[in-house]
């Protein structure tokens, strides 16, 4: 008896107070505004990768210039290369430099029109 008289004076454990639920659903979707917040945030990086690609592919297009610019100098200084080696001969030079306007120490130089077709 003593055992069912100490059980009928334990009162149960009080209960948690829960919230009442809304009234109304909540106006933000969540979920919505979440994927929204990560498109924005994709775009921004996106964005931020954006200049240094095409500063990229410009610099990728000027090397690829560049590159054909050098070659067609370095045929073209061969070819004036050859040109000195051939021209050692005094009458070469004095020709070439005749070609290009240029008189002889001592001459006068005289302008002639008139000639040409």
């Amino acid at each position: 008896m003593a055992a069912s008289a100490h059980a009928a004076r334990r009162r149960p454990a009080p209960r948690k107070t829960r919230p009442a639920p809304r009234r109304s659903p909540s106006r933000i979707k969540w979920d919505r505004l979440g994927r929204i917040a990560l498109t924005l945030v994709l775009a921004a990086i996106l964005y931020s990768y954006l200049h240094p690609t095409i500063s990229f592919f410009q610099t990728y297009t000027g090397a690829g210039a560049a590159k054909a610019k050098r070659h067609q100098l370095l045929q073209e200084n061969r070819a004036l290369h050859e040109r000195i080696k051939s021209s050692k001969d005094q009458l070469v030079i004095e020709r070439e430099a005749r070609g290009q306007g240029m008189v002889a120490e001592g001459e006068t130089p005289t302008v002639t029109r008139g000639l040409g077709g």
